[in-house]
């Protein structure tokens, strides 16, 4: 309901377009990396287990797939029944 407006502790951003839930579990620290496309929709890019800053190699993969959904949302996007 949040959506771009989300911040810390529960979400955070990161850079270029990028932003993160913050979930921990069992004293587990997960961070599911996302980006938006148009107003109200949020794309998840990738889940990962995080102990200190989020690496650089996470957020770039996750910019590289922001570019590539931009550049073609339809390839990029589950249609049920399919």
């Amino acid at each position: 309901m949040q959506g771009h407006e989300l911040r810390r502790p529960v979400a955070d951003f990161l850079r270029d377009g990028i932003y993160e839930l913050r979930p921990s579990y069992q004293g587990v620290h997960y961070r599911i990396l996302y980006f938006f496309t148009g107003k109200n929709v949020a794309v998840l890019s990738q889940g990962i287990t995080k102990e200190g800053a989020v690496p650089d190699v996470a957020i770039n993969r996750a910019i590289e797939r922001k570019e590539r959904f931009e550049a073609d949302p339809k390839a990029h996007t589950y249609k049920p029944g399919k």
